[in-house]
This record gives structure tokens, C-alpha cells and sequence, in this order.
């Protein structure tokens, strides 16, 4: 990369980090629900709730969200442990609950797999740290074992698979990526939470979604044409440039500025 080009770039990536890493922006971002909790089980099923449902305007997914942790009493691990196998229950407490094409059948299917995964493990961690060697330079190993994890149960709806995104299918895994971050990053901000060690945060990824994949391409980060798989492996290399133990800080930049139109 030229020299002169990346003083610039990261000029602008620094500059546009510190605007938007900071806690005062937390109440409008779906990341907000997740700071309502301090166990760290509450926070995981709702961060990775939260993190699948997050398409569309981001005060519908808040909206939506919060609509979710109600209909959960708010105690969301207590709800997951004890909501039994009575569709009845499930009905009664989330049957008119959706947010697009996420349905009662995706629901339930949710709280069926993490019951049965938190009757087994202490914490979401393992299901994607597992998959992770000292080797592993990226986290798609980890997102390929957990969704292959996550559909394991005999009865998994074909159809929430398009829920849970996968490298396999070449998916950009925005979703993924986004909670992975907020689990696994650590600064002096207090947004990300940091919760998670057996991930390191050099081998997350970004998350790609339309803001960061445009500025990513206008900075001159991005030239692969498809927003895939192999976008993400590039924008997330050339970040590393500029902090390889921490690339996906830069998060905060090309999203806020793709929000504030600049780029």
C-alpha cells in the first residue's frame, strides 16, 4: 500500500474511531439492550439475539429487541432454562412476537438450542472458541463450527438456517461477526464488552454490512466486487495494517461514517 495513502487512510480511520467509540452512542444502537444486563449469560443470549435480528432500521431492531426481553421477563437465562418444551408456553409468551421473516418456528427453535446448550456449557464462548487453535488467524473456523453446532438437533428448521450465516455459503456473516466483536473486543470505551478470552481479538472480522462495505471502497480498503466471504478476509487484512492485534476497531469508523454519509 502506498505510504502516503495509508498516512491518510489512517488520518481518517483514527479520527472517525474516537468520534464513535465512545458510550454516548450506546442508547441508539442495538448494542444498548445488551448493556441492560450485567450476568454474563443474560448478555450473550440477548447479544446474540439481538445480533441475528440486526437487519433493517436500527430502531426497529432496538424496538423489536426490547419487545423480545420483555416477553422474557427480563431475565433472559432464566427464561431460556425454564420455558419448557410446551409450545403452548412459547406460544402464549411469544406467538404475535416476530421481526420480519423471523418467525415463531425461528423462536422457537432458539430457545430449543440454547436450552439444550446451557445445560451443558457454563458459557456461549465455548460453541465458537472451540473450533479456535493458537493457529487460527481468523474466526472462520469458529463460525463455521458454530452454525454446523447450531443446526445439530434433529428437528432444526430448514428455514432458520438462513438466519445463521456460515462462511461455507460464502455469507458476509455480519451478524456473527458484529456479536463476536461485541463479546470479544476490550478497550477503554465501555461499548464492547470484552467478556469473552479464548478469542483473540486479532482474529476477528469486520462486519460487512452496506455502510462499511461503501466507505470501505471509497477509502481505497475494499476492491473486491461481491460483498462476500472474501470481502470481509480483505477489508479485515488491510485493517490489520493499521492495528493488527485489534483491526476491527475500525468498525466504529466505516459504520459511523457510512451513517453520517461521509465517503
Amino acid at each position: 500500500m502506498n505510504r502516503k495513502k495509508k498516512g491518510w487512510q489512517r488520518e481518517v480511520l483514527e479520527h472517525y474511531h474516537d468520534r464513535y467509540n465512545r458510550p454516548e452512542f450506546i442508547p441508539d444502537d442495538p448494542i444498548g439492550l445488551v448493556h441492560a444486563f450485567t450476568d454474563p449469560r443474560d448478555r450473550e443470549i440477548v447479544g446474540f439475539w439481538i445480533a441475528m435480528l440486526a437487519w433493517g432500521r436500527r430502531a426497529t431492531i432496538i424496538d423489536k429487541g426490547q419487545q423480545l426481553i420483555e416477553a422474557m421477563g427480563g431475565e433472559p437465562y432464566r427464561f431460556v432454562m425454564e420455558y419448557g418444551s410446551c409450545e403452548d408456553t412459547i406460544q402464549r409468551e411469544l406467538g404475535t412476537w416476530k421481526h420480519r421473516t423471523f418467525t415463531l418456528t425461528d423462536t422457537s427453535y432458539f430457545l430449543q438450542w440454547l436450552q439444550w446448550y446451557y445445560r451443558r456449557h457454563d458459557s456461549l464462548e465455548d460453541a465458537f472458541a472451540r473450533h479456535l487453535t493458537a493457529d487460527s488467524t481468523t474466526i472462520e473456523p469458529a463460525l463455521r463450527g458454530f452454525h454446523d453446532d447450531f443446526f445439530r438437533l434433529p428437528d432444526a428448521p430448514r428455514r432458520t438456517r438462513k438466519h445463521v450465516a456460515t462462511p461455507a455459503r460464502k455469507s458476509r456473516c455480519k451478524r456473527l461477526c458484529m456479536f463476536l466483536r461485541w463479546m470479544v473486543r476490550q478497550d477503554d470505551r465501555g461499548v464492547d464488552f470484552g467478556q469473552w478470552r479464548r478469542i483473540r481479538p486479532d482474529q476477528l472480522c469486520m462486519p460487512l454490512d452496506v455502510h462499511v462495505e461503501r466507505v470501505g471502497r471509497s477509502l481505497g480498503l475494499l476492491q473486491r466486487k461481491q460483498g462476500d466471504w472474501m470481502a470481509v478476509t480483505e477489508l479485515t487484512a488491510n485493517l490489520r495494517e493499521f492495528d493488527s492485534e485489534d483491526p476491527t476497531r475500525f468498525d466504529f469508523a466505516l459504520f459511523g461514517m457510512g451513517v453520517e454519509g461521509v465517503g
